[in-house]
């Protein structure tokens, strides 16, 4: 111990000595500045009240009093969020839907992820952030559109925007959103797979994220959304959508019905089976999908806190629930539990919980997965069935359905002890009529989803056609689109 203290004042006593000489003119000589001016005080920081209040801050995830930074840990845990929500496109779903439909159709199945990609980054760089995100300013505070403050992502650093999270940075907050704008629209492929021309899908898109998507985030989701009942006072309805029931599968998949409908079923619907070409790559990317949620659902919290903590936890319970409920019922049924039915019912349980994550007990998560379980399979089974409209992949059956079934349970199970943010603007109503601005909001999300499908896909048959030709349909999408094939069996490459 003396050897260490010794060792240390000979490393420290000459830094010192010479700091101190450095500091002082040597004896006799004279300044070159004979009369030097004060050095000006610096501004004085903040004390350490201020600075442990900041801490606690950062910890509990609430407003910093005089901190103006991201926090490493919630900024960390967002980006990893980000990652993993992009997980779900690419490969996720391109992989789910890809093994679903045929061996001719797979590479226009993922292309039409990828583009989906390219194209939403685009516009969420130009303006679609920013119409989300970027509050109105209307006198009402109650707005169903934001405004051009964010444009091409202008003043979108690594300062956080305090309106959605204190301790993430703006420019992450923002990527991490453009992840929901990408996947939302391509769930839509499913229900129109294997028989919609790339070009005028990709017009479709374009157009439906403008009249659709953009507007219903923002009333859902932006600081004076009309819908935003957990975080503008003023909301014309005061629903809750945690992760994307409304905003995501309600939007895509009551869309893809509509679409599929306007389309028509693909050529020998009804007189041959649609086989999935491979199950294996479908329980791949199912497997994808539920490690990228946990972005999706846990994420929402955005911060690495209590309230993300209980929506992994829901998160988790409700999708194994759903994925045991869907094979049971068919074992019950029809006497044996497929793959394809594993797949679905974890599908459907993710869907379902969407909504409510952030809001309901590890009870409320389990009671979601067996509903989640058996009402999504009677829409695919049943329902389709008996209604005759070929939604290829499921769509409008677990995303429509079921984001509609998550919307409103939620109204039924929040409850303000899992997630205390319910106190602040809804404390009258949860738990109690909850439900019925549910309902409302549900209405909104169904009427603007199937009035601006309506619009697009009827002006686009009309300029450009929807479909190509029934001697190209047949011929697979892949080779009429892309010029490629998925596989190459004829010539060896195994």
């Amino acid at each position: 111990m003396r050897t260490r203290q010794i060792a240390l004042v000979t490393v420290l006593v000459p830094i010192l000595l010479c700091a101190g000489s450095a500091a002082q003119p040597a004896l006799g000589q004279v300044p070159s500045e004979s009369v030097a001016a004060p050095a000006a005080m610096p501004a004085p920081g903040p004390d350490l009240a201020a600075r442990v209040a900041d801490l606690e801050a950062y910890i509990n995830n609430t407003a910093p009093k005089t901190l103006i930074a991201p926090g490493p840990g919630h900024n960390g845990w967002m980006m990893t969020s980000s990652a993993l929500v992009l997980f779900m496109t690419l490969p996720g779903l391109a992989l789910f839907y890809g093994g679903l439909v045929r061996r001719k159709n797979i590479l226009s199945v993922i292309a039409q992820c990828f583009g989906c990609a390219g194209l939403v980054t685009i516009l969420w760089w130009a303006f679609g952030y920013s119409a989300v995100f970027a509050s109105s300013g209307s006198a009402s505070g109650a707005s169903i559109i934001g405004s051009l403050k964010f444009a091409f992502l202008r003043g979108v650093g690594s300062v956080p925007n305090a309106d959605y999270g204190p301790w993430v940075s703006q420019s992450v907050f923002a990527m991490y959103q453009m992840m929901f704008a990408i996947i939302t629209p391509a769930l839509i492929v499913g229900a129109i797979a294997e028989r919609m021309k790339y070009s005028a899908l990709m017009l479709f898109i374009l157009g439906w994220m403008l009249i659709v998507y953009f507007p219903l985030a923002h009333m859902v989701w932006g600081v004076d959304g009309m819908m935003n009942g957990l975080g503008n006072a003023k909301a014309g309805i005061r629903a809750i959508d945690f992760a994307g029931g409304t905003v995501v599968h309600m939007s895509s998949g009551w869309s893809a019905l509509l679409l599929a409908l306007i389309l028509g079923p693909r050529k020998g619907f009804g007189r041959r089976p649609f086989m999935p070409h491979s199950m294996v790559l479908t329980a791949v990317g199912t497997g994808m999908l539920w490690v990228g949620w946990y972005g999706f659902n846990a994420g929402s919290a955005v911060a690495a806190d209590g309230i993300a903590a209980g929506a992994f936890l829901a998160t988790t319970l409700a999708a194994a629930v759903a994925g045991s409920t869907w094979p049971l019922i068919e074992w019950i049924t029809r006497g044996k539990p497929t793959v394809l039915g594993f797949c679905s019912g974890v599908v459907a349980g993710l869907v379902v919980i969407t909504p409510a994550a952030g809001f309901v007990s590890a009870t409320g998560a389990v009671i979601i997965g067996v509903l989640a379980g058996a009402i999504p399979y009677v829409a695919c089974t049943k329902l389709k069935q008996m209604l005759k409209y070929d939604d290829a992949l499921d769509t409008f059956g677990v995303h429509g359905v079921g984001g509609s079934l998550g919307a409103l349970l939620t109204g039924f199970l929040a409850t303000p002890e899992v997630n205390g943010n319910l106190n602040t603007n809804l404390t009258g109503i949860v738990g109690k009529t909850l439900w019925i601005e549910q309902l409302k909001a549900m209405g909104v999300t169904v009427v603007l989803a199937l009035a601006g499908t309506a619009v697009l896909a009827l002006a686009i048959k009309y300029v450009l056609g929807l479909r190509p030709a029934p001697e190209d349909e047949e011929q697979g999408l892949d080779n009429l689109d892309h010029g490629e094939a998925g596989y190459h069996m004829d010539e060896g490459a195994y």
